[in-house]
């Protein structure tokens, strides 16, 4: 291609390319019809979400071109919280700016949120039918084993592109042992675990300015961490879903032993068995598998607390795409970024393997355990799917409860 000449025959810089061309302007009601299709039929978690998005947006009607799309996949990851969320709340931004990442982020995030309150009537209720029972103690003897699968699909691509195998490994066991053991304060591991390979990243010479620049919704975390210790029961709710929605790397799973911690062990909102039940409806209904927070919310505090506790949870993707994304393609080459995750990563998939303790420990009847067994064969050698899996678990459950075997309580 020649270079540009002025009058004088001098020749001119070539001008920096023009950022991606804007889709042809979307309506706001096919947003609205595409994601929510995509929030009631989104059942298996993050994968099938992007496989979704991606045939929509990138191959069915060419609205983002394939790198764009990657580009953004890869930007999401980098973030805390949901991915698969705030990749369904970016591609609405694409399409129609701030009020199409609203209309259509929320039409994902519904479908699953009416479905899974709805269960939770049913599960949580005072004096559930006998079917709902072993239904319920079923699938919880099946959650171990999807939290075994979770961790080991992320752990090998992350092996892979580790930095330092000390400390990755380090990372890894260092997550597994804060979810097996000190749940509550797993978030503290996490940070602290990017923290450190951030400082160890760091060059020498590198200037200090830039530094403080982290999520504004993370910074409101030791105010309304006050406010739920002094406040009621829905500020408790807020508090823990705001941790669920702000600090989760690499998956819902990775928030489960906070949230165990938080809802059966320190607030007393449900049971064990009951909370390995809202892991299983979190996995089982389409949309997003943090969802699961919803649950606890309504075993707090009824349907309102489902409802809040939905609603903070996804705050945070909202406000970090709204606010932020203009900067994905940048996010992405961001040392800072990718050093901080190179320490929270590992930390989090060790936080995903370590979670299957304390659910493990959730079980209290022998022929759970053979279920169990019998999962991580399905998942693991089988390689079968988790809505799969849960939904024959349950099935299994069902068949024993109504046969009179013992159930969980």
């Amino acid at each position: 291609m020649s270079v540009p000449e002025d009058p004088s025959g001098r020749p001119q810089p070539v001008p920096p390319p023009d950022p991606a061309p804007a889709p042809s302007r979307v309506s706001l009601a096919t947003v609205l019809r595409e994601w929510g299709r995509i929030g009631c039929i989104g059942f298996g978690g993050p994968p099938t979400h992007i496989k979704l998005l991606r045939e929509l947006c990138v191959e069915r009607r060419k609205w983002l071109e394939a790198q764009e799309f990657e580009d953004a996949i890869a930007a999401c990851n980098l973030l805390p919280g949901p991915a698969s969320t705030q990749l369904a709340i970016f591609c609405a931004w694409r399409l129609r700016g701030r009020l199409g990442a609203l209309v259509g982020g929320a039409a994902f995030i519904v479908p699953g949120l009416i479905v899974i309150l709805a269960l939770s009537v049913l599960f949580l209720a005072g004096s559930p039918p006998l079917w709902v029972l072993g239904a319920g103690a079923g699938a919880g003897a099946a959650v171990p084993a999807v939290a075994v699968q979770a961790g080991w699909s992320l752990l090998v691509p992350s092996w892979r592109g580790r930095a330092r195998t000390a400390r990755w490994v380090a990372y890894l066991l260092a997550g597994a042992a804060s979810a097996a053991t000190i749940g509550e304060w797993l978030v503290l591991v996490l940070l602290a675990c990017g923290v450190i390979e951030l400082a160890a990243q760091r060059p020498r010479h590198h200037p200090a300015a830039g530094q403080g620049g982290g999520p504004r919704s993370i910074l409101a975390l030791p105010l309304l961490a006050g406010a739920a210790i002094t406040g009621g029961v829905l500020l408790s709710v807020a508090w823990v879903a705001l941790k669920v929605g702000a600090l989760s790397y690499g998956g819902g799973f990775v928030i489960i032993p906070l949230m165990q911690s938080d809802a059966v062990g320190h607030y007393h909102w449900m049971t064990a068995a009951q909370f390995l039940n809202a892991v299983a409806l979190g996995q089982i209904t389409p949309g997003p598998v943090v969802q699961t927070v919803a649950v606890v919310g309504y075993a707090a505090a009824g349907l309102a607390g489902g409802i809040l506790a939905s609603v903070v949870a996804f705050t945070p993707s909202f406000t970090f795409v709204l606010l932020g994304a203009s900067r994905f393609d940048r996010l992405r080459g961001d040392r800072r970024a990718r050093a901080f995750l190179g320490g929270a990563g590992p930390a989090a998939i060790g936080a995903i393997l370590g979670s299957a303790i304390p659910l493990t420990r959730a079980l209290t009847e022998p022929w759970q355990y053979a279920v169990l067994a019998a999962a991580l064969i399905v998942m693991l050698g089988l390689r079968r799917g988790a809505v799969l899996t849960l939904v024959a678990a349950g099935a299994t459950g069902t068949l024993i409860a109504l046969a009179g075997g013992p159930l969980a309580h």
